[in-house]
């Protein structure tokens, strides 16, 4: 079993409704999970968690606080080309996200953007000619060698 992996992002939100139309929007599926404090989305191979923001903060022991528009994390999606990095960009701007910096091509080869959901969180789109995508649009990094079982 390999523990250095993550199976649950847990986003602290303003408006649960809100911030599920937003993600459902972009295709992640909510499940029948949740409650009226948490909602689970499922997207492909892992869980987006969406909780309220004061509630999450209770729940780790600590106060929430005023945030900051850049927090020091993003999330990011690799995609297979250009092409599908606009149309997820548009899609996600469409569905109420904030284009913080439409993509575009970059220092390191590649070609990014970023937008932000509607409680800020920063959210990077990328096509990456230098990490191949599988099948199901996984990035696999392990030498062959060094494959799983």
């Amino acid at each position: 079993m390999r523990d250095a992996r993550v199976s649950l992002i847990t986003l602290g939100v303003a408006d649960l409704a809100r911030s599920s139309r937003f993600y459902e929007a972009l295709g992640w599926t909510r499940t029948d999970a949740g409650n009226d404090k948490v909602v689970f989305l499922q997207g492909e191979g892992i869980v987006l968690s969406l909780f309220g923001r004061d509630d999450l903060a209770a729940d780790a022991g600590l106060t929430a606080e005023p945030l900051p528009r850049f927090r020091g994390v993003t999330l990011a999606i690799n995609l297979a080309s250009e092409a599908e990095t606009d149309r997820l960009f548009a899609q996600a701007v469409a569905a109420g996200g904030d284009a913080v910096k439409p993509p575009e091509k970059v220092f390191w080869g590649g070609y990014s953007g970023y937008f932000s959901d509607p409680d800020g969180h920063l959210r990077e789109l990328a096509h990456n000619p230098f990490f191949p995508l599988d099948a199901k649009g996984r990035i696999d990094l392990t030498p062959p060698s060094e494959e799983p079982a």
